[in-house]
């Protein structure tokens, strides 16, 4: 019975996109910010903070929906729950001229990496953006969700909320 409940729980958590993990850590990749500095992506796991990966590119109109909207949300965020959100591009090379300028334009206060060669996308084993990662207090994966819906953001604030409780 065990076994049954547990192939449905996989099933249904594969259909409606979401997964949730025990103990999965972030892969050693580095990558750069738009600025040019190098940052190890694992080391957002040591940071004693709940911290928001999303997966995006300038081609794509979900993906820039959802970090607009979470920019909407991102100051109340971090106030209450000590969250940071990092912007993953993964535009690739002829396009990252694009994405400084779109950032600013946007307003956006994340930190925005690029993964031009999508090395972290193929470390963390997914197909298309947008794709959300969140990494709990102890640099866990603790959610990801691929795909976006307007308000999709109040369901990624309630997984952060419920992380932020967990001391």
């Amino acid at each position: 019975m065990k076994s049954i409940f547990l192939v449905l729980l996989f099933a249904f958590s594969s259909i409606a996109g979401v997964s949730v993990f025990a103990q999965k850590s972030l892969p050693e990749v580095s990558l750069n910010d738009i600025d040019g500095n190098k940052v190890q992506i694992a080391d957002y796991a040591k940071d004693g903070k709940i911290t928001v990966f999303s997966f995006w590119a300038t081609w794509c109109s979900p993906c820039k929906k959802e970090l607009s909207n979470i920019s909407a949300l991102y100051e109340d965020w971090q106030e209450a729950y000590d969250v940071e959100v990092v912007a993953v591009s993964i535009d690739d090379q002829r396009n990252t001229a694009k994405i400084k300028p779109y950032v600013s334009g946007q307003g956006w206060e994340y930190t925005v990496l690029l993964d031009v060669n999508e090395d972290l996308k193929r470390a963390l084993n997914f197909q298309s953006v947008p794709f959300t990662l969140v990494v709990d207090k102890e640099g866990n994966i603790a959610y990801e969700h691929n795909g976006y819906v307007e308000g999709d953001e109040y369901e990624l604030e309630h997984i952060i909320a419920e992380l932020a409780e967990k001391e």
